[in-house]
């Protein structure tokens, strides 16, 4: 594609707006119902998220994963530990999502602490999903480098074999993470770049101040 042909593509958002008289005075439940509204808008998967980590020195990283529940303490995600990610969230606890939901005109950016989830917490909802899913995560020495996916393909069938007829253990390696927010911006499209810009910070345990910013 020419240069020029990259630089003229825009588009002009129309679709909603959002002042500070209308969210709600906790973030956790404007996420709620931002989410809600996606689901029912039919987003496709509404819960991918951009997910960013950094090295204990400061080199980012980010990756889409998938948002697997929300509550006032947080939001909640799965990987491997071994991961990029999960030795930078060990070195470097701070990180950052990023929700987009483009056919709505909305993005949520939501920045925090990440910490890991309860390994019971884990173990329940590693029995939760589909086998393979159990087993592929067990199979994966994710984000290393390997020689092929013919190598991946028989570890899946050996574990397959092993596995057909009895519960898959949850890997030591495997888990969940929760980040926890200090600040949750709340960002609507508008005309002429003129977008709303809403924003929560922390300003102690239990309290949040709203404030708006220029766009």
């Amino acid at each position: 594609m020419d240069q020029k042909d990259i630089e003229n593509l825009r588009q002009d958002y129309s679709a909603a707006s959002l002042n500070e008289t209308d969210v709600d005075t906790n973030p956790m439940r404007q996420f709620d119902k931002w989410f809600n509204e996606a689901i029912n808008y039919k987003v496709h998967e509404p819960n991918a998220m951009t997910l960013a980590t950094a090295t204990h020195d400061g080199r980012p990283s980010a990756r889409i994963v998938l948002l697997k529940g929300f509550s006032e303490d947080g939001f909640k995600f799965y990987t491997n530990y071994l991961s990029r990610k999960g030795k930078e969230i060990s070195k470097n606890p701070l990180g950052a999502l990023i929700f987009f939901w483009g056919d709505m005109e909305r993005q949520i950016r939501i920045e925090g602490t990440i910490e890991k989830l309860d390994r019971d917490y884990s173990e329940k909802y590693f029995h939760t999903r589909p086998k393979l899913s159990q087993i592929s995560a067990m199979a994966s020495p994710q984000s290393q480098e390997i020689p092929g996916r013919e190598q991946l393909e028989q570890k899946i069938a050996q574990l397959e074999a092993e596995y057909g007829d009895v519960e898959v253990p949850k890997p030591s390696f495997w888990g969940g993470y929760i980040l926890k927010p200090r600040l949750i911006e709340f960002w609507q499209g508008r005309k002429s770049r003129l977008h709303d810009r809403i924003v929560y910070k922390k300003t102690d345990n239990k309290n949040w101040k709203i404030v708006r910013l220029a766009p």
